[in-house]
């Protein structure tokens, strides 16, 4: 459920701010409300849904003036996490980055938001590699919001950028090379954040997106 959540608020098909009933999740995915509130709960950890007081639990809806200061932080995370990793790749790391990659280029092809996705996945795996479980944490939530930010406001921009600036990272981080790998990676989080322009997508209502989600588990 979490996941699924996740899923649907990233991909910007539940509108940013639109509240999110724990009874109609709970149905929806056939479980208990208790259920459904830790889920919630563990999306505002990672800033994706925000609980008020009395009022219960809503996708965030940062403004751009959020997603600036969101992106300053996501920048300084970033470079520490390549300045750990230069030179330390196993193989079976460097395959599976690479593999990423392919699947990046495949949803480029067909789903922008799903590549928005996949390419925030590239950037948490970076971080889990490292094993520093505070990185990974900080990173995590970072990541999540600047990819709200991005469904919300990104402008359209060609998805093979991207995916050349993660193949020319990865290169750097199997050299060894750490000045190249953090000037990079700065760069690529600087040109990310530059795609962030465009007014919101009118999604689905709650009840039918994740009816969706939840049939796209049960089948699973």
């Amino acid at each position: 459920m979490h996941e699924a959540l996740r899923q649907a608020i990233i991909e910007q098909q539940l509108a940013p701010g639109a509240r999110l009933p724990e009874d109609t999740i709970g149905d929806i995915f056939g479980t208990s409300r208790t259920i459904a509130r830790e889920a919630l709960l563990r999306l505002s950890v990672e800033g994706l849904v925000d609980l008020l007081p009395n009022r219960g639990a809503f996708v965030a809806n940062p403004s751009l003036d959020d997603g600036r200061d969101i992106f300053v932080v996501r920048r300084g995370l970033e470079r520490m996490v390549v300045l750990q990793l230069a030179g330390q790749l196993s193989p079976a790391q460097i395959a599976e980055l690479r593999g990423m990659l392919e699947q990046e280029e495949l949803a480029g092809a067909r789903d922008e938001t799903a590549a928005i996705r996949l390419a925030g996945e590239f950037h948490l795996r970076l971080a889990e590699m490292t094993g520093n479980k505070l990185l990974i944490r900080y990173l995590t939530e970072t990541v999540s919001r600047c990819s709200l930010v991005l469904t919300m406001y990104g402008r359209p921009h060609s998805v093979d950028c991207g995916i050349d600036e993660h193949r020319q990272i990865i290169e750097a981080l199997i050299a060894g090379d750490k000045a190249r790998a953090a000037d990079l990676m700065e760069h690529h989080i600087e040109q990310v954040a530059g795609r962030a322009l465009l007014e919101t997508r009118k999604p689905l209502s709650v009840q039918d997106v994740l009816a969706l989600y939840a049939t796209a588990i049960t089948r699973d």
